[in-house]
């Protein structure tokens, strides 16, 4: 008989990606849900005996389908399989039911070790089903001749530039991935939580990038601090949007006793820029298998608004791929906006190495 799995993530490729880690050898019926709202519906139907949950997804968090459950104590076995990787993420889906964790990307040898170690499937019935499959397959070989794959090709830009949806998904699940990791980072030099939002992909005009970083920060003030990054084929530059009434908290988290000086905010501000914009950086360039060459951070304003930053600096004149990054701290008025800036020019490349993770 058939194991009812639900596959609840925002990501149409992160569903994708879940669901061809699950053995093909085991006898599914496998539901998706693009949200929490979704998903507890797909529950309640009895079609979620298994479910994998992502935790950052719009309308109903992850989290909040595990209070449900819990609450209506629905016939469900949970495995969250999130980008956010902090300590305390882990602890709080334990505290709520969660039967396991898995940090993304998942691996097929990750999801088998788990069913088998939880006892949803046995190691010998895996093995006889494998058997099958590969004898199945075998004979199905036998039956085709060779014939060679024509090669895809990246599509065509044309004068407009467009991201696809597929495109767009696919960056937002690698920020998201990147996001995490940059999350856990600071979440364990502070000793706090962070939370998370779910990554924005747009296209800006130049006129269009001063409106979306105004929308960014609605603080009366701000200081920012940009760093560029290059490899083969793209390059970007990323901007720390840092809220100045976060300055008195993240000064106490980190240590300062006082911050009197215009010495110590810059401290806090290009620490706080070091930590996130590196390790975001280093996240998505590993999933993308590139690496970037970071050059020095440099402030760009200090208690400026949005408008007066802009004013000062020479932003980009044409078309933007932007990345959008809000992250706050939990229990701490500390929050800052992190914005990834790609250049027209790197959407070929950006196709190309995202082609292997949306094929």
């Amino acid at each position: 008989m058939s194991v009812s799995v639900l596959i609840c993530d925002d990501s149409n490729l992160a569903r994708k990606q879940m669901a061809k880690t699950l053995p093909p050898y085991w006898d599914v019926d496998v539901s998706f849900a693009a949200n929490g709202v979704e998903g507890i519906d797909v529950i309640r139907a009895g079609k979620g005996s298994i479910v994998f949950l992502d935790l950052n997804m719009p309308v109903m968090d992850g989290y909040q389908v595990l209070e449900i459950i819990q609450k209506e104590q629905l016939n469900a076995l949970v495995i969250v399989v999130s980008g956010d990787i902090q300590a305390e993420a882990l602890q709080r889906v334990t505290a709520l039911g969660a039967l396991a964790f898995i940090k993304k990307p998942v691996t097929s040898q990750q999801i088998e070790t788990i069913l088998i170690n939880y006892g949803i499937i046995e190691k010998d019935e895996l093995a006889q089903a494998a058997a099958r499959l590969m004898s199945q397959q075998a004979a199905e070989k036998r039956k085709i001749d060779l014939i060679q794959s024509i090669p895809e090709t990246l599509p065509t830009l044309g004068n407009e530039l467009e991201l696809s949806p597929e495109f767009r998904d696919a960056l937002q699940e690698v920020a998201n991935v990147a996001m995490g990791q940059a999350a856990d980072l600071l979440a364990r030099l502070l000793d706090v939580f962070v939370l998370l939002p779910v990554p924005n992909v747009n296209v800006f005009e130049a006129s269009e990038l001063t409106m979306a970083l105004s929308a960014a920060s609605e603080q009366a003030t701000i200081s920012t601090v940009c760093q560029g990054f290059i490899c083969s084929g793209i390059a970007g530059e990323a901007l720390l949007l840092f809220h100045d009434s976060s300055f008195d908290d993240m000064a106490k988290l980190m240590g300062i006793s006082e911050r009197d000086s215009n010495f110590q905010e810059k401290e806090i501000l290009m620490d706080t820029a070091n930590i996130l914009i590196g390790a975001f950086l280093q996240g998505f360039s590993q999933q993308l298998n590139v690496s970037f060459s970071q050059g020095h951070p440099s402030v760009l304003g200090q208690h400026s608004t949005v408008q007066e930053m802009i004013n000062a600096n020479n932003f980009r004149k044409q078309k933007t791929i932007a990345i959008e990054i809000n992250y706050q701290i939990e229990h701490h008025d500390v929050q800052c906006d992190l914005l990834l800036l790609f250049t027209e020019k790197s959407l070929p490349s950006l196709l190309n190495s995202l082609s292997y993770l949306i094929d």
